[in-house]
C-alpha cells in the first residue's frame, strides 16, 4: 500500500465558498444548456404546427398545462438571463466594468433585469 501523498489538494467547489461571480458564471452555462433544450421544444411546436390541427392541438395542450407554463417561463428567464449576461461580458471584453464593485453591481443588475424582463414578458403575453 502506498503512503498518502503530502501534496495539497486542488481547490474545488466543496472548498470554495460560493460567490456571486462564480454562481452567475455557473448559471450562465446552465442557461445556455437550458436554451438548447428549449429550442427542442420550439422545434416540436413548429413540427406540430406543420403536421396539422390535431398535432398542433396536442402541442398547445401540453404547452398550456401548468408544467408547460413553468417550463416556458424557465425558458423565458434563461433567454433573458443569457442575453443580459452576454451583454455584460461584451462590456468586459471591451475592458469596461472589471473592478470588483462594478462586477458585483452588474451581476445583481443582470439578475434583476432577467427577472423583471421575464415577468413583464409574461404579463404582456397574458393580457
Amino acid at each position: 500500500m502506498m503512503p498518502a501523498s503530502k501534496r495539497p489538494l486542488s481547490p474545488h467547489l466543496l472548498i470554495y465558498k460560493p460567490q456571486l461571480t462564480s454562481v452567475l458564471s455557473i448559471v450562465h452555462r446552465g442557461t445556455g444548456v437550458a436554451l438548447a433544450g428549449g429550442l427542442l421544444l420550439v422545434v416540436y411546436w413548429l413540427m406540430a404546427l406543420a403536421t396539422g390541427p390535431d398535432a398542433f392541438g396536442n402541442a398547445q395542450r401540453i404547452m398550456g398545462s401548468w408544467i408547460g407554463n413553468v417550463i416556458l417561463f424557465g425558458f423565458t428567464f434563461a433567454l433573458f438571463y443569457h442575453l443580459c449576461n452576454g451583454i455584460r461580458h461584451l462590456f468586459w471584453d471591451a475592458g469596461l466594468g472589471l473592478d470588483l464593485k462594478t462586477v458585483y453591481a452588474s451581476g445583481w443588475s443582470v439578475l434583476a433585469a432577467s427577472i423583471v424582463l421575464s415577468f413583464v414578458t409574461w404579463f404582456v403575453a397574458l393580457v
